[in-house]
C-alpha cells in the first residue's frame, strides 16, 4: 500500500452533513462529499493485511485496495476505472449501500474501519465533475435483441452490460421514469434523480430503449403497488420479438398487517407514501398524503421505514414514532463472534436523528376509529423473544395517538402474474426460480427467460441487484452467442 503505516497515523474521518435544521427545509443531499486531501488520507488506512475481506464482504466485489491506493496517490482516473471494473453505479452505492465491505475490513477488528463508502462516493463524484463517465458503445452489433424487464439496479445493470456486448436492448417501465425504487423509492434527500437520469442519458447514448409507461403481463396490480401503465405488454410480444428477455421487476408486493382496524382511512403501505412524494419533488402533483401537524406511527425498523420518518418531518409532522417487532439490537456488535460478516447492533440513520422516538419488542394489536372511518389512535403491546418465538407481555398493552400510520414492514415477493404470464416456476416464497451458479445459472424453466435481483432472490440491497444484474448478462450473452468476455 502506498502509506504502510497510515493505518496507525490517521483516524476516519466520516463525510460531513448539512445540520438537521437546514436539511429539513429541503429534499436535495445533504451529505458532503470528501475533500481531495481528506480522501487521500482516507485511503492511507486502507492497510496491507494480506487477505483484504472488504473485497468478499462486497457484493459486486469491488476491489477495494486498489483503488484505496490510488486515491491516497491522487491517481482519481485510474481509481475510477477499477470501481467501474466490478460495479456499474458506485454513484448508487456510493450514496445508499450500508456498505457490508466495511464490516469486513480488517481494520474494523479492533479500530474504526477504512471508510470504503465515502471513498467511493469521493471516486465517482470526481469522475463526473472531470468528464470522465462517458458512453460506451459496442465495436460492433450482434444482430441479437433482450427485452430487460424493469429497471431498477439489476435491471439498468444488465441492460448496460448486455448492450456493451453488442445487443440491442429495450428495458421495459410500468412506470413513467426510469430507475425502479431508485427513482420512486428512495426519497431524494438519500439519492437526487439527477444522479440516476444521467446514467439513463448515458445508457441511452450506448444504444439502449427505454419504454416508459408500459407494463409487462398484466395490468392487475396487488393493492400497494403504483403503476403509472398506459400500454400492457404481453408475455407472447417479447417472446416473438426478443431473443432473450431478462426479468428484473424487483419485489414489490408489501407486507401488510391485517389487524382491526385496517381498512381505516390514514393506514398506508409505506410506498403509497413514498412514491408520490417523489413524484412532487421531481414537479408533479402534491403528494395526496399530507402528514404536517399529525401523529405518525412508522411500523417496521427497517430502511423504508426510516425513509418514512425522513419524509414525515420534512412535512412537518407533530411527532413520529417507529416501532420495532424484534428486540433493541445491541449498540456494539460483538466483533469476536460476528467478523468479517454483517453485525447484529442498532443502526441509527440520519433520518432517526432528525427526529423520531422508537420503540422495540412492540407489536400492533389494532387501529381505533374516530368515529368517522379516520384512525386516530393505535393499540399495541409489548413483547419478548424466547428461543426464537415471540409471546406478549401481560398488561403491558398501551395506546398511542396515530393520525397517519405507515407500513414499512418489507416485501415478499414480486408480482405473480408476471411470472405466470411466462410461465416461470416460483420457489417456496413467491420468488422466480433460478439458481446463480453453474451452467444455465439466472435462466428459468421458462425457454431464453432469464431472471436477476430481487425477482429471484427477494428484497435486498441495491448492490445485490446490480451484482445479479451485471452476471445474469453475463449469462444472457453466452446462451446467445455461445462464449462471452463479460465479467462475472
Amino acid at each position: 500500500m502506498g502509506k504502510p503505516t497510515g493505518f496507525l497515523e490517521f483516524e476516519r474521518l466520516s463525510e460531513a452533513y448539512d445540520p438537521v435544521e437546514h436539511r429539513l427545509k429541503h429534499y436535495k443531499e445533504f451529505v458532503h462529499t470528501l475533500s481531495d486531501d481528506n480522501a487521500k488520507v482516507q485511503g492511507a488506512r486502507c492497510m496491507d493485511c494480506g487477505i483484504p475481506f472488504c473485497n468478499n464482504g462486497c457484493p459486486v466485489n469491488n476491489i477495494i485496495p486498489d483503488w484505496n491506493d490510488l486515491v491516497f496517490r491522487g491517481a482519481w482516473k485510474q481509481a475510477l476505472e477499477v470501481l467501474h471494473s466490478t460495479n456499474n453505479f458506485p454513484d448508487f452505492t456510493g450514496r445508499i449501500c450500508p456498505a457490508p465491505c466495511e464490516a469486513a475490513c480488517t481494520l474494523g477488528i479492533n479500530a474504526e474501519p477504512v471508510g470504503i463508502k465515502s471513498i467511493e462516493h469521493f471516486i465517482i463524484d470526481k469522475g463526473w465533475e472531470n468528464g470522465w463517465v462517458v458512453p460506451q458503445p459496442p465495436q460492433s452489433k450482434t444482430g441479437k435483441k433482450v427485452a430487460v424487464v424493469g429497471s431498477g439496479p439489476a435491471g439498468l445493470a444488465a441492460a448496460q452490460q448486455l448492450a456493451r456486448a453488442g445487443h440491442a436492448v429495450t428495458v421495459f417501465e410500468k412506470n413513467a421514469r426510469i430507475g425502479g425504487l431508485l427513482a420512486y423509492g428512495i426519497p431524494d434527500f438519500k439519492l437526487e434523480k439527477t444522479v440516476v437520469d444521467r446514467r439513463v442519458a448515458q445508457m441511452e447514448a450506448e444504444g439502449v430503449t427505454f419504454k416508459t409507461k408500459a407494463i409487462v403481463g398484466s395490468k392487475d396490480l396487488p393493492a400497494g403497488i403504483i403503476n403509472d401503465a398506459a400500454e400492457v405488454v404481453s408475455a407472447e410480444q417479447l417472446d416473438k420479438d426478443f431473443d432473450a428477455v431478462v426479468l428484473a421487476a424487483g419485489s414489490e408486493v408489501p407486507r401488510d398487517l391485517p389487524i382491526p382496524g385496517r381498512a381505516l382511512k390514514g393506514i398506508y403501505a409505506a410506498l403509497e407514501f413514498l412514491i408520490p412524494q417523489n413524484k412532487e419533488v421531481a414537479g408533479g402533483k402534491p403528494n395526496p398524503i399530507n402528514v404536517k401537524g399529525k401523529h405518525v406511527v412508522v411500523i417496521g425498523g427497517g430502511d423504508t421505514g426510516s425513509d418514512c420518518v425522513g419524509t414525515s418531518n420534512r412535512h412537518g409532522a407533530a411527532s413520529v414514532t417507529q416501532f420495532e417487532l424484534m428486540p433493541m439490537p445491541p449498540e456494539q456488535e460483538n466483533k469476536a463472534l460476528t467478523w468479517p460478516y454483517w453485525p447484529y447492533k442498532l443502526r441509527t440513520s440520519s433520518s432517526h436523528d432528525e427526529g423520531c422516538s422508537r420503540d422495540f419488542a412492540v407489536a400492533t394489536k389494532q387501529f381505533i376509529d374516530d368515529g368517522k372511518g379516520n384512525v386516530k389512535a393505535l393499540q399495541a403491546v409489548r413483547v419478548e423473544w424466547k428461543e426464537g418465538k415471540m409471546s406478549e407481555i401481560a398488561g403491558s398493552e398501551f395506546e398511542l395517538p396515530c393520525d397517519a400510520a405507515f407500513l414499512a414492514m418489507g416485501f415478499t415477493n414480486p408480482v405473480g402474474s408476471l411470472l405466470e404470464a411466462f410461465g416461470v416456476d416460483k420457489d417456496a416464497r413467491g420468488n422466480a426460480k433460478a439458481t446463480t451458479d453453474g451452467a444455465g445459472c439466472y435462466a428459468t424453466n421458462a425457454a431464453k427467460v432469464f431472471a436477476a435481483g430481487d425477482v429471484r432472490r427477494g428484497q435486498s440491497l441495491v448492490v445485490w441487484a446490480i451484482r445479479e444484474g451485471r452476471q445474469c448478462a453475463r449469462e444472457v450473452d453466452a446462451f446467445l452467442m455461445g462464449t462471452t468476455t463479460l465479467p462475472r
